[in-house]
């Protein structure tokens, strides 16, 4: 199964994708989508959407995982920030593909085993998980453990549904 995990934000869209078979996990790519402040939010969604509609096409990921949006302080940069996401939802949905949504303290359990693990804790963990020669650019590694907390939830599912 190929995952494509999404980091969204109205500066820069993080994404990555990684092949799940079986417990193995192999990195197949990373980056982001950077959109300029001094474009209007109508053109940022916009290029989000194109450049993850381009990743979509390249990598014909089998699910979207994206994470959710946390509660910020600031209520305008909350709205823009779901947004995004709604920009990111869309691109996969518009793909046919299935979304899978995860909060960040899901998405910090799976990686590093402790919810309220920091930042610079998760890029190590994805470094070492993916086998990456380098810490990748911030808003890719976040994406990257977004796929890795939807590989190992949905191996737990179906060991959930197995069971039953």
């Amino acid at each position: 199964m190929r995952i494509l995990g999404i980091d969204p934000g109205t500066r820069i869209t993080g994404y990555g994708l990684l092949d799940k078979d079986g417990n193995r996990l192999r990195h197949v790519d990373n980056g982001a989508i950077y959109t300029s402040s001094k474009d209007e939010l109508p053109r940022r969604l916009e290029l989000i959407y194109a450049g993850l509609e381009q990743v979509i096409g390249r990598y014909q990921p089998d699910v979207v995982a994206i994470e959710q949006v946390f509660v910020a302080k600031n209520a305008l940069s909350a709205l823009k920030l779901g947004q995004a996401r709604g920009a990111a939802i869309v691109a996969g949905v518009n793909a046919g593909l299935p979304v899978f949504e995860y909060t960040a303290l899901q998405v910090k359990s799976a990686v590093v085993g402790y919810g309220k693990a920091g930042k610079t804790q998760v890029q190590q963990m994805v470094k070492a998980l993916m086998k990456l020669p380098g810490i990748a650019q911030e808003d890719a590694s976040d994406a990257l453990a977004v796929a890795i907390c939807h590989a190992n939830s949905c191996t737990l599912n179906q060991r959930i549904a197995t069971r039953r």
